[in-house]
């Protein structure tokens, strides 16, 4: 009888333990599904590579609070982006994700200059950004097909590009940071603002440097007033413009408001109407977003985009000041990589080599 007891207690026990087991692998399949990216989008935004696993000295700092970061790499401008991001990564302690744009032809480039470099330990995500989601949407000049740059629409699909977080930043690839982007992450937004961005006006940049900038910062220099569409929208004329180079986006009110398919329907419009200023202040993607965002986005700290260092090759700052900006951006014809605008030295500190370069030097 007591040997009776003892085997019926031997199996509970390992019913038990059976059912923990499975218990176990049951959770661990459900946060592996939880955090499983998706293998493609309505849009053609396709996931080609991740390095899932936290940086130890993340771990040991027991920071888990995970930093979306978005930016676009173009082939041209690859060593761009990855100077923006290697700056980003060495001057946080939080654990960042970079989402990498990119198309098609750049993405084993791409892969190279990551796994080959000390940025090896990023963590990343490649999209690889179909531009026939542009179709009907962007007017091409058949004589300057090669000017129409895709990628930098990318900042218009930020819930397809990052579909399961609250909130992203975004990052042109031609900025530099010099401080621990948690601050910018951190940017207060206003209830119903998808967005936050630096306004021109109210800039620091501004302020210190910029003078005679005329209709530069106002609505006026990115929408054709004389239209009817425009004048409809009863937006004044000289109201500050923003930067869209730099801004941080709440994608759950970015869903809920539709301003994807809000900017979609302005572009479209500007393809049949010709909405946009025939003389143009910025990048044709900032008059959508104008539009969009007309008094209803949040501001950030200014000194998160001190810009226009690549307007001129000459300085516009003093060594104090870009010492001080937490973020420097040469937008702009004058880019740090070419070596013609102001502190590009600054830019050159955070670069690093493309290492198939010197594959190819050593095999010739």
């Amino acid at each position: 009888m007591t040997l009776r007891k003892v085997n019926i207690s031997i199996l509970i026990v390992a019913v038990v333990i059976f059912l923990l087991v499975l218990h176990h692998n049951f959770l661990s399949l459900s946060d592996f599904l939880k955090r499983e990216l998706s293998d493609s989008s309505p849009l053609g935004l396709q996931p080609i590579d991740f390095i899932p696993a936290a940086p130890q000295r993340l771990i040991d700092e027991r920071n888990d609070k995970e930093i979306s970061v978005v930016i676009a790499a173009s082939d041209e401008r690859l060593g761009g982006a990855i100077a923006a991001m290697n700056s980003i990564y060495h001057h946080t302690r939080s654990n960042v994700v970079f989402h990498i744009v990119t198309l098609n032809d750049t993405v084993d480039h791409l892969r190279l200059w990551l796994s080959g470099t000390a940025l090896k330990n990023m963590r990343y995500r490649i999209l690889d950004f179909d531009p026939r989601v542009l179709e009907g949407k962007v007017q091409v000049d058949p004589q300057k097909a090669d000017t129409f740059k895709p990628l930098t629409f990318a900042r218009f699909y930020l819930p397809n590009l990052v579909p399961h977080a609250e909130k992203v930043i975004y990052v042109d690839d031609d900025v530099i940071v010099q401080d621990d982007i948690l601050e910018l992450y951190n940017t207060p937004l206003k209830p119903g603002h998808a967005a936050a961005f630096s306004d021109d006006c109210d800039s620091t940049t501004s302020k210190v440097a910029v003078r005679g900038a005329g209709n530069q910062y106002n609505y006026i220099g990115f929408l054709d007033y004389k239209k009817e569409t425009i004048r409809k929208l009863a937006m004044k004329a000289n109201t500050c413009s923003f930067n869209p180079g730099v801004f941080v986006a709440n994608l759950t009110e970015w869903k809920l408001q539709n301003i994807t398919k809000q900017l979609e329907k302005w572009m479209a419009l500007n393809v049949l109407e010709e909405l946009y200023s025939k003389t143009l202040a910025g990048s044709i993607t900032t008059p959508p977003l104008l539009i969009v965002f007309y008094k209803q986005h949040s501001s950030i700290d200014p000194m998160w985009n001190v810009r226009h260092l690549g307007s001129s090759a000459g300085k516009r700052y003093s060594p104090q000041f870009v010492k001080a900006a937490k973020l420097l951006h040469w937008n702009g014809h004058f880019k740090p990589w070419g070596r013609t605008a102001s502190y590009a030295e600054v830019w050159e500190k955070w670069y690093v080599p493309d290492p198939t370069e010197q594959m190819t030097a050593c095999s010739s």
